[in-house]
């Protein structure tokens, strides 16, 4: 049987055919793409040629974004944009994708594609289930759930048509894992990984769909829960195989930690390359899946 040709491009070195750069000429677009494990992709993808759409919502992300992007085009020779689009508003989505296509679209042709999409935006409160109300439900359901359906919306007219097209869904150990205080988080996990397997099918002539589920990761919103809440997680930690600390090698600060939350959390840059992995030429006959990015914290099954 012979091999199909694939059509992503990709920038080769003509004397030892290897490629330099995979993601050559291709546009991602992230969301929540201003800090933490975004801009970890964010970095990762330019990288490896990748031009770059950073969706972030607040006013207080302005500065951080566009220094990013600038940064983005310095270090990688490609282009970069900072969005303000707020995922939980109906118009956000619609709003980030019109302004893309805006600033990338060939000048003379018109033609604008969109090669990955990386739903990374999230909202999370943890509160136990009496505390619960519709305000905090809507919130995160509106950002976690509705964002991404309405931004693959907006992108459906410029996905590639030959299963080029690359989508991953940044989910958590949260939608399995049934932890105090998430019957809304971990719901609106779930919801995303459902919607995984059902775009994988929908979408399969134009791009895979997986998702990630990271756990502890050394970002604001871990930086932001309880001592409780750590002690929570503790067992798990300390029986994932990766998580465990290395005097010397890991930040001291989850050394000190370890005590308390039983290892360590990850390193926005260990979720950044899982994700990049998937979307890789490599990547082609994956899709539909959740697959764990953290340390052992949650086994694939």
């Amino acid at each position: 049987m012979s091999r199909p040709v694939y059509q992503r491009a990709s920038s080769t070195n003509i004397r030892t055919g290897t490629a330099l750069r995979p993601l050559e000429g291709m546009l991602a677009l992230v969301t929540g793409g201003s800090r933490g494990i975004g801009a970890a992709i964010a970095r990762i993808l330019a990288s490896k040629g990748a031009s770059l759409v950073l969706g972030y919502t607040s006013d207080s992300s302005s500065e951080v974004s566009s220094r990013l992007a600038s940064s983005l085009e310095s270090s990688y020779g490609v282009k970069a944009i900072a969005v303000q689009a707020d995922m939980g508003n109906p118009q956000g989505p619609a709003h980030l994708i019109t302004t893309a296509k805006n600033r990338f679209a060939h000048p003379r042709t018109g033609k604008f594609q969109i090669d990955i999409i990386i739903n990374n935006a999230g909202v999370a409160k943890n509160m136990p289930l009496e505390e619960v109300t519709a305000e905090t439900f809507t919130q995160q359901y509106a950002v976690n759930v509705l964002g991404p359906i309405l931004l693959l919306q907006a992108a459906l007219p410029f996905l590639p048509n030959d299963r080029s097209g690359r989508i991953v869904n940044i989910s958590s150990v949260s939608s399995s894992l049934g932890f105090h205080g998430q019957t809304v988080y971990g719901g609106t996990k779930a919801a995303l990984e459902s919607m995984t397997r059902t775009w994988s099918r929908e979408l399969a002539e134009r791009a895979t769909v997986n998702a990630v589920n990271p756990g502890p990761v050394a970002t604001d919103m871990y930086g932001s829960t309880s001592p409780e809440f750590q002690q929570q997680m503790k067992p798990f930690m300390q029986n994932a195989p990766l998580q465990r600390v290395r005097e010397g090698l890991d930040d001291e600060e989850f050394v000190k930690n370890a005590e308390l939350a039983g290892g360590r959390p990850a390193y926005d840059h260990e979720i950044a390359g899982v994700v990049a992995m998937l979307c890789s030429e490599d990547s082609a006959w994956c899709t539909g899946s959740v697959i764990s990015a953290n340390g052992g914290f949650k086994f694939s099954y």
